[in-house]
């Protein structure tokens, strides 16, 4: 990762929200929702329609820090990072995609579940390994086990994070977590919930 300041942000941010929704305008939503409580970061995921422009217009805000999630491709990456992304999030191990985040200098996160996996996405150029589905792999237990072998690694477990189980993950050893459905939640959004949203906010910023 080129910047380490963006790595600190993200340690500091302790919870980095994974935007996915079937529409665009429902996401933005969202995102200005999260943002009056003071989230700051922000990861938008490619299976949102056309969330290349999405990631171009909050990226225009420079108090936001936006990256690029479930990113396919080279070429996906390469439009996000040109509208702005900051960081370039996928899965599973992609070594194509470390070329366009070195160009930009931008942070990548590969996925990974199982050792082999986690050694393959450093390998491959990850700054951060993305530890999904981090609930079904074994929660906070199957974190510390990783880190006992990968010291100095930056850990993000996602999938199953919510409020109440954030600290575990953190006392694990995660860098930072990643929470999508349980802070960004459509149907909250669709009925027009802002205070829903602000509570879930407001659970897991730091004290």
């Amino acid at each position: 990762m080129t910047d380490l300041s963006m790595l600190d942000r993200l340690r500091a941010a302790r919870v980095v929200p994974v935007v996915r929704t079937h529409s665009a305008a429902h996401a933005a939503t969202g995102v200005a929702w999260l943002r009056d409580a003071g989230i700051r970061i922000f990861e938008i995921t490619m299976t949102i329609p056309d969330a290349p422009a999405l990631i171009r217009d909050l990226a225009s805000d420079p108090d936001l820090l936006v990256g690029a999630g479930t990113v396919p491709d080279a070429a996906t990456a390469e439009a996000c990072l040109a509208g702005g992304a900051r960081f370039i999030v996928a899965p599973w191990v992609d070594p194509a995609l470390a070329a366009p985040c070195r160009a930009h200098g931008a942070g990548l996160l590969l996925g990974a579940v199982t050792p082999t996996e986690v050694r393959a996405a450093l390998a491959a150029g990850a700054d951060v390994v993305k530890i999904f589905p981090a609930s079904s792999a074994g929660g906070p237990g199957h974190i510390k086990a990783l880190c006992s072998v990968f010291p100095g690694v930056a850990f993000c477990p996602t999938g199953g994070i919510d409020a109440g189980n954030v600290a575990a993950y953190l006392a694990a050893g995660a860098a930072f977590v990643g929470m999508g459905g349980n802070l960004v939640d459509e149907k909250r959004i669709a009925a027009g919930d802002k205070a829903a949203i602000l509570a879930a906010a407001q659970a897991i910023l730091p004290a």
